[in-house]
């Protein structure tokens, strides 16, 4: 068993327990796969494997014992886990939710323009009447659907795992036995949503486990349950009536105007405290690779033109150079979505094009 070359991680950030927090993962029945030390998306896969046109599906990389394409290698295997941390100790830990049978309810709290009143909760009508000032995030309009279903908010529910994220989330864990597969989403997307900010991780997707640290912060348990309840039939309801079936079309809805990039610094390399450009290039560049962890439903490609456009900006802004923007765009593309370079590659060299034409003057980064 040969896993791929690790990316060497920073030594000046350790992963504490990283292998025990693996392991229990697996002994709960969780499949687990790597994820890159410090960061929440998946260390790179081996150099075939970046190839163009590659599949997971046909790729024999994860039956071989390598930690190629994400979740899709994730394993129970206790050896093939020590295989993997022994490269790395600091790889973080990330959980296939659908294999795992879990259906993880994942509560934004991004500084963001509220959207359009159809947008807070999908197929719920918000009379132009009612007074939204406060509503500011996922934490508001989980609370409100849950208020409306006359049911308890699941950000409460201490009978269940609860673990906190670093940019001040909320990761609510569930377990649905039921043969129904549900399907990813982001609470932002113009198709398949729960609410606005409230994230899906299902079949198709993976979460970051408990116990994980980034160069953000630590996933950390609330108090109250260690392992997740069964999802309640209230939020099963809601979750087929907003089109989270597997398979089960999602309703169309009018697009509406794109909602701004979210206001957080991201971190796509170690460290912190970016201005101007950098921080500029982190928020969009993290948006794309976010995309990760919803290989369907996340607006993957309306992101990518998205950050192409701003760096095609900086670049005409004269704060990095074209070939610079390209390679790390494809990168972050290939991180999310790594079998479509061909449909990437289109969708940056537009991007860049089309925002070279409006020049984006930020404060100067640093050298």
């Amino acid at each position: 068993m040969t896993a791929p070359k690790a990316v060497g991680s920073d030594r000046a950030f350790r992963q504490p327990d990283a292998l025990a927090v693996a392991r229990w993962c697996a002994v709960q029945g969780w499949p687990v796969h790597p994820l890159a030390p410090g960061r929440k998306t998946p260390p790179a896969n081996c150099q075939p494997c970046q190839e163009p046109a590659h599949s997971p599906a046909d790729c024999p990389c994860p039956a071989a014992g390598r930690w190629c394409h994400g979740f899709h290698a994730a394993t129970l295997d206790q050896d093939v886990l020590t295989a993997w941390w022994r490269v790395n100790p600091d790889f973080g830990t990330g959980v296939a939710c659908g294999p795992a049978g879990l259906v993880v309810i994942d509560v934004d709290s991004h500084p963001s323009t509220v959207p359009a009143r159809d947008r807070i909760l999908p197929g719920i009508p918000i009379h132009e009447n009612v007074n939204l000032d406060g509503l500011e995030n996922g934490y508001h309009t989980l609370a409100l659907l849950a208020a409306l279903r006359q049911a308890p908010d699941p950000a409460t529910d201490t009978e269940t795992l609860r673990v906190r994220t670093p940019s001040g989330g909320l990761h609510i864990w569930y377990q649905e036995d039921s043969p129904r597969r549900f399907a990813c989403s982001t609470g932002s997307s113009n198709g398949r949503a729960l609410a606005w900010q409230v994230d899906v991780r299902a079949h198709g997707g993976y979460i970051v486990a408990p116990g994980t640290v980034t160069t953000a912060g630590t996933y950390t348990a609330l108090p109250g349950a260690r392992t997740p309840a069964p999802l309640p039939q209230w939020l099963s309801d809601e979750l087929v009536r907003t089109g989270h079936l597997k398979d089960q079309p999602s309703t169309p809805r009018p697009s509406q105007p794109s909602v701004p990039d979210r206001g957080r610094a991201a971190v796509v390399a170690a460290g912190g405290g970016k201005r101007g450009a950098e921080r500029v290039l982190d928020t969009v560049l993290q948006d794309v690779t976010d995309c990760a962890t919803t290989p369907e439903g996340a607006g993957f490609t309306g992101k990518l033109n998205r950050a192409a456009y701003t760096m095609g900006g900086l670049v005409s802004a004269g704060h990095l150079t074209h070939t610079a923007a390209e390679r790390l765009l494809l990168d972050a593309a290939r991180t999310a979505r790594p079998s479509q370079d061909r449909q990437s590659s289109a969708v940056i060299r537009s991007g860049l094009a089309a925002g070279a034409r409006q020049p984006l003057h930020v404060g100067k980064a640093r050298g």
